[in-house]
């Protein structure tokens, strides 16, 4: 119906597009039902989408800007127009067209009638694709589209346009061979599968190739790029992970489950990781139940426990790319380590976990699909799944069954509650609220609570009052209905104030809750709105999740509650209220990031802010929650980012952009890079809908930033460039800063110093006008390793100085830390080794204060190599070997191999050439497995002059 939006589809389609041409005899019926359930779903979305009956069927009304096909067609149009006046924007456009698409139209979508229809958007896709590369080629981008075109020629081996546009990178690249080869392989390919030779332009490229001809090359082609040294990176969890949430400590029943699943994960020595499946309907204890037997198990798998709702039962289920980063992160993978696709994350999860004694619980998985890359490789581990569906589609898996608890199981569960003697006083009534309850643990632990806060009530008191309830069950299964009649009685009971908290916390979207978000609904004093969650949580309504950094609890909802709660909202609370209900959360959530980037830059330095409004938390409060603010924003990830969708959701545009650039400050220091795109092109669309010029110049000055972190100065450009002229247009002089200070970066990668000295300098006055002291300090870091380019040592550490000083006002040690590196790197290349040991020395015992792990394996580093000059070399070989071993537990092969060769130039003037050498052979083997070419080539050099001491040595002896 999408597809032919604001049309009349007949029925008779509708029939033909899922069943064929044979429908079962009841397929009238069943449409009617889909057409019923797809105007629920319409009522969730923000997007006006209605769906009329008009005869001969159905007409599905919406808003042409809200589709994504819609809006990739109008953008491709716009960048067709623009390719004729500005090719740079026309490749933006062609990109943030591009970046709608999530996979092959129609994915997962088996209709032979609908096949056509999505061959026809995959073909336009890749045809703007391919339009976007040649622009992008033009633009004389063809070095970073080398890694790209690789890809998609591998992905799509038969398409001829892709490969010529690789052979011409590649060949722009001064890589001839390469290009040639690819040729090669091409024509194989169409041979043998085919019978076919490759068309006559791809044989023609290969022949002017082959020639040599000028003609292919651009004016600036034989640029090289220059890769800077990447920043200080951030902390890397080494703690072995224990992520289970509490165990129940009423937990009853179900014993013969418990041993069969202790003894199924108990047994060590198999080559296959035991995985254990418990099913069960909603409400049934499926999660009590693995949360219970992994408490159990903890001190079989020593080596920690990860644990991760798999939100199956949601509209919108946890990522698997995303839940292996989170792992990953969690077994001490620092963010830039994590690989960018779901097979190598996969690949390093596994890897990890192969030696180790870990038990992964995923709780709420919706597929075999979805759990399968979570699954470890070996059998030292284990895995507790819960599911509402049978997942039989995994080998060997001992699947369990949770039912209802039997009478006795769930009369000693009340009893625990509210007291044996109350159950033993009335046995009738006791066995009435079991059979009531339907033997649901979710149900009569409800039950017991409102009876154990209401002592004088008898327990035939509570059977009159479920029997009396009438609710709409007409939607719901069997074991739901128990639970919503449970869940009735008690809201029923509850104070107007407790009523209507339980309603505003259905506008809650993470995993779990923080305390203040009840006082930010309800528009009051935290500590009084922290006594209403206690009363929700005395009622079972809500459970306690945990204690947060600063000593306050998290609460979280049981599914059915939060369905509940949110049913409620919608009857209760008319759309004023929830939007300035959400107003507060949002504003509360900007306010503590804002803070928490103050705290750990001085200042609200290198950001833009919005005038949203803030709703603000007491100091005494803030000081507790941000005692570590990057702490805080970890804890906080997935709710900040859901934040920022909600914002964009409800056109709360200007929280929208400010949350998202504020959230940089996470994104960029753990090197969350999936969040921040995404939550980026989300404020980006809501920017671009409501024409927030100002908003959308940040988020795509903030997403070029992202682009230059990932080595991806293709997409940065235009991003970049595109922000600087709407910020000029704007009048923002701190937003032009930011956009300068961008582009210079990306000009001094690309190999134009001179031109980013330009920008850098530009950037430096606009960030002085406006007093951003982070900003003029990372700008003279800058600068300064332009001088040490040039080997202008005392300019450099002049510059270095101003920018030591600067920092220090900030209060910021993160940034003092990070322009003391740099300053320690200018002595040693000026050789001012006693300086460079003072310097390195202090930023060692600043990382080290901070637990950075990453940024004591670079202070560990330059000691090393300055130790090494000052023939300590006792010092310098542990400092190298200590910091290559950190790079290797955080899975940073590349880096540990780079010290290693420093290492061997030590061991080389020690006189032990041999052992040197070896190093330096193996380090450059890995320089060639990952095509380190620059690396490959140093460590060729250090490896020849090794050659000529060993040889000179050998004549010495002889």
């Amino acid at each position: 119906m999408l597809l032919q939006a604001n049309h009349i589809v007949s029925t008779e389609h509708l029939i033909d597009a899922v069943w064929g041409e044979d429908p079962p005899p009841s397929a009238r019926g069943q449409v009617q039902i889909c057409i019923s359930a797809l105007r629920r779903l319409l009522a969730l979305i923000p997007a006006k989408g209605e769906i009329i009956r008009r005869s001969p069927g159905y007409c599905l009304q919406i808003s042409l800007e809200d589709l994504d096909s819609y809006r990739f067609e109008t953008m491709v149009r716009e960048a067709d127009h623009l390719a004729q006046v500005d090719a740079a924007e026309a490749a933006a456009t062609l990109r943030q067209a591009l970046s709608l698409w999530r996979g092959p139209a129609l994915g997962g979508v088996v209709s032979r009638l609908l096949e056509g229809k999505a061959l026809r958007l995959d073909e336009a896709r890749q045809a703007a694709l391919e339009c976007c590369i040649d622009i992008e080629l033009s633009l004389g981008r063809h070095r970073e589209l080398v890694g790209e075109l690789t890809d998609l020629v591998e992905h799509t081996p038969l398409r001829e346009r892709l490969r010529g546009q690789l052979m011409l990178a590649l060949h722009r690249s001064g890589r001839q061979a390469d290009a040639l080869e690819v040729y090669r392989m091409g024509r194989a390919l169409l041979v043998g599968e085919l019978g076919l030779e490759p068309g006559e332009k791809l044989q023609r490229l290969e022949a002017a190739i082959l020639q040599g001809d000028d003609s292919l090359l651009l004016a600036d082609s034989g640029r090289e790029a220059v890769t800077l040294t990447p920043d200080q990176p951030a902390p890397s969890l080494r703690i072995p992970p224990h992520q289970l949430p509490a165990d129940i400590q009423d937990f009853t029943g179900h014993d013969d489950l418990v041993d069969a699943a202790e003894e199924f994960l108990r047994v060590s020595g198999n080559t296959a990781t035991p995985v254990v499946v418990i099913t069960g309907k909603a409400g049934a204890g499926k999660s009590c139940l693995a949360v219970h037997v992994a408490h159990r198990l903890a001190k079989v798998f020593p080596e920690g426990q990860l644990y991760r709702d798999m939100r199956g039962s949601q509209q919108q289920n946890a990522p698997v790319a995303d839940v292996l980063g989170t792992f990953l992160r969690s077994l001490g993978i620092h963010g830039p380590a994590v690989p960018g696709s779901v097979e190598e994350r996969i690949a390093m999860y596994r890897s990890l976990l192969a030696d180790k004694r870990m038990l992964v619980v995923l709780e709420d998985v919706v597929s075999e699909t979805q759990v399968m890359p979570l699954l470890p490789g070996s059998g030292g581990c284990a895995v507790i799944i819960t599911s509402r569906a049978r997942l039989t589609g995994l080998p060997g898996a001992l699947q369990l069954e949770v039912d209802v608890m039997e009478e006795a199981s769930s009369l000693a569960l009340i009893a625990k509650v509210i007291g044996a003697d109350r159950v033993a006083a009335e046995p009738n009534a006791a066995s009435a609220l079991t059979h009531m309850t339907g033997g649901l643990p979710l149900a009569l632990r409800i039950v017991a609570a409102r009876l154990a806060a209401r002592p004088h009530w008898s327990l035939a008191s509570m059977v009159r009052r479920l029997t009396d309830e009438r609710y709409r069950l007409d939607e719901l299964a069997h074991g739901e209905m128990v639970v919503r009649k449970s869940l009735s009685l008690t809201y029923d009971g509850m104070g107007e104030t407790a009523r209507r908290l339980l309603d505003l916390l259905g506008l809650a979207e993470g995993e779990t809750i923080p305390y203040w978000f009840a006082a930010a609904v309800l528009d009051g004093e935290t500590y009084r709105a922290m006594d209403r969650l206690e009363e929700l949580v005395d009622a079972r309504l809500l459970d306690v999740a945990g204690i947060d950094g600063g000593g306050y609890p998290r609460y979280k909802f049981h599914g059915l509650i939060r369905a509940f709660s949110r049913e409620r909202l919608d009857e209760h609370e008319d759309d004023t209220g929830k939007t300035a209900a959400l107003e507060r959360v949002l504003g509360c959530w900007l306010h503590l990031a804002e803070e928490a980037h103050r705290r750990l830059y001085g200042g609200d330095y290198t950001l833009l802010h919005g005038d949203a409004p803030r709703w603000r938390l007491p100091e005494d409060q803030l000081d507790r929650l941000l005692t570590r603010p990057l702490d805080w924003l970890e804890q906080e990830r997935a709710n900040l980012c859901a934040a920022v969708v909600l914002a964009g959701e409800h056109g709360l545009v200007e929280v929208c952009w400010d949350l998202t650039v504020t959230l940089v400050t996470l994104f960029e220091t753990r090197s969350y890079f999936e969040d921040w795109q995404d939550t980026h092109e989300s404020a980006l669309s809501a920017a671009r809908l409501a024409g927030n010029e100002r908003g959308m110049a940040a988020l795509m000055c903030s997403l070029g930033s992202m682009h230059l972190n990932q080595q991806r100065p293709a997409l940065a450009r235009p991003l970049l460039e595109l922000a600087f002229t709407r910020f000029q247009e704007l009048g923002e002089t701190h937003g032009m800063a930011l956009a300068l200070r961008n582009l210079a970066m990306l000009e001094y990668r690309q190999g134009s110093p001179d031109r980013a000295e330009h920008l850098y300098r530009q950037a430096l006055t606009g960030f002085q006008q406006v007093g951003d002291l982070v900003g003029e300090a990372h700008v003279l870091a800058k600068l300064a390793q332009i001088e040490l380019d040039g080997r202008r040592y005392a300019e450099a550490e002049a510059q270095l100085g101003h920018a030591l000083n600067i920092a220090r006002q900030t209060g910021s040690l993160r940034v003092e830390a990070q322009v003391m590196h740099k300053l320690g790197k200018a002595h040693l290349l000026s050789a001012n080794y006693k300086q460079a040991e003072e310097v390195g020395s202090a930023v060692l015992r600043m990382v080290r204060e901070n637990s950075d792990i990453i940024g004591e394996s670079y202070a560990l580093h330059s000691l090393g190599v300055v130790y090494g000059h000052r023939r300590k070399f006792d010092l310098s070989e542990r400092a190298l070997r200590h910091a290559a071993e950190i790079r290797e537990s955080v899975m940073d092969d590349l880096g540990a191999a780079q010290i290693r060769l420093d290492l061997a130039r030590v061991l080389a003037v020690q006189g032990d050439v041999v052992q040197a050498r070896e190093l330096a052979e193996k380090a450059q083997a890995l320089f060639q497995e990952r095509e380190a070419t620059q690396w490959t080539r140093e460590a060729g050099r250090i490896i020849a002059d090794l050659v000529v001491r060993e040889r000179s040595g050998r004549l010495a002896e002889r």
